[in-house]
């Protein structure tokens, strides 16, 4: 298993994990689930001042986690200590966006936003209005 004991996370760089999650969660990274990250880091203000070089080290973390039996209980130890709780409804927003960006949502990614739901403690009337955001944002 990866050693995550000396990987110490950004509130950023807990957001892109997450990004990074969705997209793996199918085993098929879209180009639209790249293209909504690239963005993401880009253009919106919580990314400010971030480093876009870590998102290749950020996402080896994941990859690798993903590999390991207890990989995603490890992933959201690590997001659970590093995001601020603020930052929680981003985090689901953003992950959201990411799954809706290809026009389709698999069961593993609805599993995975069930899951990041549930750890993150999103309030499930909060979250349906996120979803329903990211749904109406994805629309063709």
């Amino acid at each position: 298993m990866p050693d995550t004991s000396s990987l110490s996370l950004s509130a950023q760089d807990c957001l892109v994990a997450l990004m990074i999650a969705v997209s793996a969660s199918d085993e098929d990274i879209r180009t639209a689930e790249l293209v909504k990250i690239e963005s993401a880091l880009n253009l919106l203000p919580v990314f400010s001042g971030y480093d876009n070089d870590r998102v290749a080290t950020i996402s080896k973390t994941v990859f690798d986690l993903f590999e390991q039996e207890d990989g995603l209980d490890a992933l959201f130890g690590l997001i659970r200590e590093a995001l601020p709780e603020r930052l929680n409804e981003t985090a689901y927003a953003l992950a959201c966006d990411v799954a809706a960006a290809d026009g389709t949502l698999d069961e593993a990614e609805l599993r995975l936003l069930e899951e990041i739901r549930y750890e993150l403690n999103i309030d499930r009337l909060h979250a349906a209005a996120i979803e329903r955001g990211a749904r109406a944002r994805h629309l063709t």
